[in-house]
């Protein structure tokens, strides 16, 4: 990852910026492009003290404010990436809205919400930084998002939210053929597990749901597994990150737990 380029959309806390931090580590120039710049009573961090950490870690940082719902937006911060960097390598699309309202529930301005942001704004981002990982070294998109499984349950339960998630695993998916001939990789990865982030903690269970939680850092070793294989020889994968490690040969999970004295909540769609 030394010297590679890495643009990561919603990566100013939770899960994208514990990749942003693994891949800083190996000394990756890192993308930092998020939306909050002023800190949330709620939320930690802004893509400003991400790239303090970033930087801390080894690697170089660009915090760039940005909004995947607004195509101007997004081609600006592209472009500002390259002009800083000289190029994209990797591009991962991890911002991410949830919802998990019942369909006479749910707002039609939530619904565009999730869809702008998970659908939309994966395809988006995706599409303004093509021509630039044609261009990369050994160039990956990831996305994370679930398998595709059309098991009903998974609909019946949250309509809204498992379109737009299953969108961002469709655009992974077809990427893959459309990129393959470019030697573009184009993969998705999910945990098995609920994973200790905001959204975990503000929207689906509180501090209870968190320590049936794993940290961030098993989805950003697995993140990293993935982008250091070959990317004609990796693509078109629905990568689950526990199964991606243990074909690794890692065995002990222990270290990723919140609280081993609590049983795992797996994570929705596995």
């Amino acid at each position: 990852m030394k010297g590679k380029t890495i643009f990561i959309t919603g990566s100013s806390r939770g899960i994208g910026k514990a990749i942003a931090l693994r891949l800083a580590k190996e000394g990756a120039n890192i993308c930092i492009a998020a939306k909050t710049v002023e800190p949330h009573p709620k939320l930690e961090g802004t893509i400003f003290t991400a790239a303090a950490e970033v930087e801390a870690c080894g690697g170089q940082a660009l915090p760039i404010q940005v909004d995947i719902r607004e195509e101007e937006n997004v081609k600006a911060a592209i472009e500002k990436a390259v002009e800083h960097f000289g190029g994209i390598d990797i591009l991962i699309n991890n911002a991410s809205a949830i919802n998990l309202s019942k369909t006479p529930d749910l707002p039609m301005k939530r619904y565009d919400l999730i869809h702008d942001i998970n659908a939309r704004g994966t395809f988006m981002v995706s599409k303004y930084c093509i021509p630039h990982l044609k261009k990369g070294d050994n160039p990956h998109i990831l996305n994370l998002s679930p398998p595709l499984n059309m098991d009903p349950s998974w609909f019946g339960r949250h309509l809204a939210y498992t379109m737009s998630k299953y969108n961002m695993s469709m655009i992974a998916m077809g990427l893959a053929d459309e990129l393959k001939s470019d030697g573009v990789a184009v993969n998705a990865l999910w945990p098995k597990t609920a994973i200790a982030t905001a959204a975990i903690r503000n929207i689906l269970g509180g501090e209870e749901l968190i320590k049936c939680s794993r940290t961030p850092d098993i989805m950003a070793d697995a993140a990293y597994e993935i982008l250091s294989q070959p990317s004609l020889e990796c693509t078109g994968n629905f990568f689950v990150d526990e199964d991606l490690l243990r074909d690794k040969g890692i065995e002990d999970f222990d270290h990723y737990a919140v609280d081993l004295s609590k049983p795992l909540m797996p994570d929705f769609f596995l």
